[in-house]
């Protein structure tokens, strides 16, 4: 499928199987330029229309006119006048110039308007697949395969964590090539960060309604090519070598230790409902590609919130994702996948379907089931909500874990017993399908919503740049803005701010799953209240490199963070807790605790009132095996947190003989080095209102 350059000529192979004729549309170098030849393929093989021209070469562009009937009551959009893009395509050049023209139907007032045809010829406008060179020294690049359990995720955008840096040559900001600079090398190994999940990099769409309000479609879930890196991130110019340069970025990263993930969008397309425009899979086959109303065709199923859902019911859609899946591993070399709205690839019939076609492919494919996979577990339609319910080889965007945290520190009463499945992997969602604690991708933030900053500062969203009256985005702040509401230079609330923020991050960290990190939150990025950036190509979702102390302040207690992580096996753990009582022949693994130092009731546990918690987990007692069998050694840690305004004095714990504990760290007293207090069993620590206190000590024998 695609075009396929095997040194002697290309082979153009194009997926119709309700097309009557497709024409192979041939273009000049020059943007915009009219086709050079047209060449209608004869070649017709269950349902693949394809031609090889022996004198073809990489770097031609190329697209497809299908022809068929245009009837759009029954789910037929046929339109040869309309250029299309290759769904195969490794590359594609420029980007869509809006116009009528783009659509299949003449757009218009009328509400009935997409039922009548249109004679305007797209191609000039449209972008054009490229013919490639796949060739590339990779050298021993290979995936790095680092176990879950040793993972941290780092989920950025290539434009906006690089378009600010100082230290990034300026041509080259912005792009694929930036990311594999040495200045954001650097800035994630100091970090300690494993992986880098990157947002949408498929080429997608910029929406024509954003178009016109001088906006774009910054984050990029508007996929129309699922093998093409978007050549708008390639610091080449030159058509086609952004796939050269995307591959020189992920075998830099390798070289660096870190994995590189994609957030993929499957679920949908760019064209929009029965009103969009007809770009690519729309023109080659409506029906085939797209889930239609089953009694009204005219009509998509929308479980996505974009006006249309894929087709995952037709096997040449699911080839054409598996397809895309598999050149992503073995030809781009990338690590594993996010999927966007999975929930939608697993919709059969209606309801979600956890033994869908899309599940038992991917788990019997020999490459796709070695890889990352992270589902984020819902979609828009009915029953999509799904967080718990993937299979096995999945792991899951936790949305109760971003919620629950939220609200633990906020202070909302209530939800104490539910922090402690979150703190240690959530086993509530995923023990009961044969899943570790690694299924749980822990997150306090994300793209979509508030940054950690904005979190604490702000109480409603402030989406006015979107020039959407306020009215888009969803007031996801379950946190608590810390006594002022947007910019303020009260001292006070600024610290309350940065403690607020070193809390949500020593709960990520302390947290049993694979944390992830969005790109800023390191340093306090801001984007000024808006919670739906999805428009802003600008500074408001840049990231800014010129760090004030507190920013500075705020990257090194990320580190120390991370860096404690790895230090600790007994926070990495890759099985669940068993909980033994201290009272049973063996040692606990887990201990819970009240602030008293005594071991946790159900009435604790049930007591509306109570803010604070500890969580106490041995050492080298709970035989903690890493991924390569290897037994591993930890020292003990008790992590305190409260969630209280007021402080609480907190015994050390008389579980085992007594030792000395060491502090490692405080979040109310972050400038203090790791292991300038020690304290012995039964002592107090003085923990301060809303913080997190924990402590380390060699494990110790048996009481």
């Amino acid at each position: 499928m695609g075009a396929t350059w095997d040194g002697y000529g290309v082979n153009f192979a194009l997926f119709s199987e309700n097309a009557e004729a497709v024409d192979l549309c041939l273009f000049d170098t020059d943007y915009g330029a009219p086709e050079v030849t047209r060449i209608r393929l004869r070649e017709h093989t269950d349902n693949v229309w394809h031609v090889r021209l022996p004198e073809a070469r990489p770097g031609l562009r190329y697209g497809y006119r299908v022809y068929g009937p245009w009837n759009p009551a029954a789910g037929e959009r046929f339109n040869p006048h309309k250029l299309l893009i290759d769904p195969y395509a490794k590359a594609i050049t420029g980007s869509v110039e809006w116009s009528d023209a783009m659509f299949g139907y003449p757009p218009g007032p009328n509400p009935d308007a997409d039922l009548e045809f249109s004679n305007s010829d797209s191609a000039p406008g449209m972008p054009k697949a490229v013919v490639i060179e796949p060739s590339f020294t990779w050298g021993d690049d290979r995936l790095l395969r680092r176990p879950w359990n040793e993972t941290v995720i780092y989920e950025a955008h290539v434009k906006g964590l690089t378009a600010l840096h100082p230290e990034i040559p300026p041509e080259i900001r912005g792009t694929y090539a930036a990311l594999g600079h040495e200045a954001i090398i650097d800035h994630f190994r100091s970090l300690g960060v494993t992986a880098i999940e990157l947002m949408p990099v498929h080429h997608f769409l910029h929406d024509r309604h954003l178009r016109e309000r001088g906006l774009s479609n910054y984050w990029g879930y508007n996929s129309i090519g699922f093998f093409a890196p978007d050549s708008r991130y390639a610091a080449a110019s030159r058509a086609g070598q952004a796939v050269n340069e995307f591959k020189t970025m992920v075998r830099t990263l390798h070289a660096a230790g870190i994995e590189v993930i994609l957030d993929v969008v499957y679920n949908h397309t760019g064209e929009g409902n029965h009103m969009g425009p007809s770009l690519s899979f729309r023109g080659i086959d409506n029906a085939a590609y797209y889930r239609l109303v089953a009694d009204n065709p005219r009509y998509y199923m929308d479980y996505t919130g974009t006006g249309n859902t894929m087709n995952m019911r037709h096997p040449r859609a699911i080839q054409l994702i598996m397809d895309s899946l598999r050149y992503w591993v073995l030809e781009m070399h990338v690590d594993g996948f996010r999927f966007d709205l999975a929930a939608a690839l697993a919709r059969e019939l209606h309801a979600v379907d956890r033994l869908s076609a899309f599940f038992d492919i991917i788990h019997q494919d020999p490459v796709l089931s070695q890889v990352k996979l992270i589902a984020e577990p819902w979609d828009v339609g009915e029953g999509g909500y799904q967080v718990g319910n993937f299979p096995v080889l999945w792991t899951e965007w936790n949305g109760k874990y971003r919620d629950n945290v939220r609200h633990f520190w906020k202070g909302d009463p209530g939800h104490l017993g539910e922090l402690g499945y979150r703190l240690t992997g959530s086993s509530d969602l995923y023990a009961h399908n044969g899943r570790r604690p690694s299924a749980s991708i822990n997150l306090i933030t994300a793209h979509d919503g508030f940054t950690l900053h904005d979190l604490v500062s702000y109480n409603e969203k402030h989406n006015e740049d979107n020039l959407e009256g306020n009215q888009d985005g969803h007031n996801d702040n379950i946190s608590w803005n810390c006594g002022a509401e947007g910019d303020t230079d009260d001292p006070e609330v600024l610290e309350l701010r940065a403690r607020q923020m070193r809390n949500f991050i020593a709960t990520l960290f302390l947290s049993q799953g694979v944390p992830m990190l969005l790109h800023g939150d390191e340093m306090a990025r801001t984007q000024r209240g808006n919670n739906n950036a999805y428009c802003q190509d600008n500074e408001i979702s840049w990231m800014h490199w010129d760090l004030t102390e507190a920013e500075h302040g705020l990257l090194e207690w990320t580190s120390r963070m991370i860096a404690f992580r790895k230090a600790h096996a007994v926070l990495t753990r890759r099985d669940f807790f068993q909980g033994r009582s201290i009272r049973d022949a063996g040692s606990p693994d887990l201990v819970w605790l009240t602030a008293e130092g005594v071991q946790m009731k159900e009435d604790d546990w049930q007591d509306p009132e109570r803010r604070a918690i500890a969580m106490y987990l041995p050492g080298n007692l709970s035989g903690l095996i890493d991924a390569r069998g290897r037994l591993v050694e930890s020292e003990s840690i008790v992590a305190v947190f409260n969630a209280s305004p007021d402080p609480v004095q907190f015994r050390l714990p008389r579980l085992t003989r007594p030792w000395r504990w060491l502090r490692a760290f405080d979040t109310a007293a972050p400038d203090e080095p790791d292991g300038r207090r020690a304290l012995r069993s039964g002592q107090h620590y003085k923990v301060e209102g809303r913080s997190v206190v924990a402590f380390r000590a060699p494990s110790p024998s048996p009481a």
